[in-house]
């Protein structure tokens, strides 16, 4: 009896939290307006054009659906880590959140954190813009 009732209920509440997550996506050709980061802001940008993520950037606030906002960090390589490790590459950290304006709901948030990068904040940013395309819903 109790599996018949999971099996009728599972499905309805699978189908309202589908419900939820669908409201809460970020359509495609939303307009987003990133904040400065210190920089980071240039890297993002880019890699949110390399990675084709299906947004369109404005420079205004006021013209933008969603905001994103977020924060970088790099630490160079220390002297041990060059002599023992033979690893010239930096730490990278970076947080970025997307938030639409009108609900200040957070619809996104990301976080990366690599020990070892190559490439210093592009690579950080392009894994952001690479998650970020992945939430925003697109037409069939």
């Amino acid at each position: 009896m109790l599996y018949r009732i999971l099996g009728v209920i599972g499905p309805a509440v699978t189908f309202c939290f589908a419900l939820i997550g669908a409201e809460r996506a970020i359509p495609g050709g939303a307009k987003i307006y990133i904040a400065p980061m210190d920089g980071f802001e240039t890297y993002l940008k880019a890699a949110l054009e390399k990675k084709q993520v299906p947004v369109v950037v404005v420079d205004q606030r006021d013209a933008a659906e969603y905001e994103l906002t977020g924060a970088a960090e790099s630490q160079k390589a220390s002297t041990a880590k060059k002599v023992l490790m033979w690893d010239w590459r930096s730490k990278e950290q970076a947080s970025i959140k997307v938030t639409h304006l009108q609900s200040s709901e957070v619809v996104f948030a990301y976080s990366v954190h690599k020990a070892s990068s190559a490439h210093g904040k592009q690579s950080s940013a392009e894994a952001c813009a690479k998650h970020l395309k992945e939430a925003i819903q697109t037409l069939p």
